[in-house]
């Protein structure tokens, strides 16, 4: 991972939870997907669409309907405040491209309000540096490693009758080769989901949309409007890509291989016993649905964090960790 992309974990909130992943090439990404999905021509997955059609929006009129879906009548008043000035004062406004994955719904809501859980299976497969700590009730402490820390809360959090909203509000600072000076800001993530057209094979696929909102403060404001907009706007999209396609991984895994994912939960030390008992159950449930009967399959459970690892690290990355 880069040392820009350690800044956009604070930039991209949620979507920044990727941001120490290494970069893939979009080739590697379609063949992947294609993996995952089991459809040779990624169009036959999205109606004619390649994945990545879609490339983002800053447009006021894009910012206006985003601010516009944010609930905040419905948000706690304490926290209505530092969102509303987000909002108003924001440095960079950006809808990131919406992505549509193969991804069970159930994971998918564990994932976005869970995400302490993905980053462990991170650590865990040994692709990320990344750490986020619960500090409180739906709140977080991030670091990336490489000069990058905040502290995220989810403030408001909506099931749908058709899928889910939840706006995210961070506040970090980031110090480091990339800025000659500490940069300090807050943000703020809409984040909206929602179930699309089934793949060919059956299988759930979801669609994911992000708008976020980033206050740089005043120190900061010159460096981010005129030299990191651009890379922060590639580096978001890059990290939301991230996200989705190991979620649609994850998925597939949780399908084909539950025990594989329960044995994988197992391991997670640093997230509490009930969701690791969560993650095992949605996984089971998730094959279960899709038909497979051969549940204990326990022989596999091991292959699958190579497997998993695999798709983000090097051979002799992938090496390193098999000897751990």
């Amino acid at each position: 991972m880069t040392i820009a992309r350690a800044w956009m974990i604070f930039v991209a909130g949620v979507v920044a939870v990727a941001g120490s992943m290494p970069p893939r090439t979009a080739a590697a990404d379609v063949a992947d997907l294609a993996n995952v999905t089991g459809v040779a021509d990624m169009a036959d997955m999205t109606g004619g669409a390649t994945a990545r059609s879609d490339t983002g929006s800053s447009s006021r009129e894009s910012r206006r309907r985003a601010v516009e879906a944010v609930p905040l009548a419905r948000i706690a008043e304490s926290q209505r405040r530092s969102i509303e000035l987000c909002l108003k004062a924001a440095t960079l406004y950006r809808r990131l491209p919406v992505e549509t994955i193969p991804c069970d719904s159930a994971l998918l809501d564990f994932a976005v309000t869970k995400p302490e859980a993905v980053v462990d299976m991170w650590r865990v497969l040994g692709i990320s540096r990344l750490t986020l700590d619960p500090v409180g009730e739906r709140q977080w402490r991030l670091s990336d490693g490489y000069g990058t820390v905040a502290v995220l809360r989810l403030v408001h959090h909506e099931r749908q009758p058709r899928g889910g909203l939840l706006v995210f509000h961070g506040r970090g600072a980031y110090t480091g080769p990339l800025s000659p000076k500490n940069l300090t800001g807050s943000c703020v993530l809409l984040v909206r989901h929602s179930p699309a057209m089934p793949a060919v094979d059956g299988r759930e696929r979801q669609s994911i949309q992000i708008d976020s909102f980033l206050d740089v403060d005043g120190v900061g404001l010159e460096i981010v409007t005129r030299t990191l907009q651009p890379l922060i706007v590639r580096s978001a999209a890059a990290n939301l890509h991230e996200i989705c396609l190991f979620m649609a991984t994850l998925s597939d895994s949780a399908r084909n291989n539950p025990e594989g994912v329960a044995v994988l939960a197992s391991r997670l030390g640093q997230t509490a016993a009930a969701d690791r008992q969560t993650l095992a159950t949605i996984a089971r449930r998730s094959a279960a649905q899709g038909g497979r009967r051969d549940l204990a399959d326990v022989a596999g459970a091991d292959r699958l964090q190579t497997e998993l690892a695999a798709r983000w690290l090097s051979a002799d990355e992938l090496d390193q960790v098999q000897r751990k």
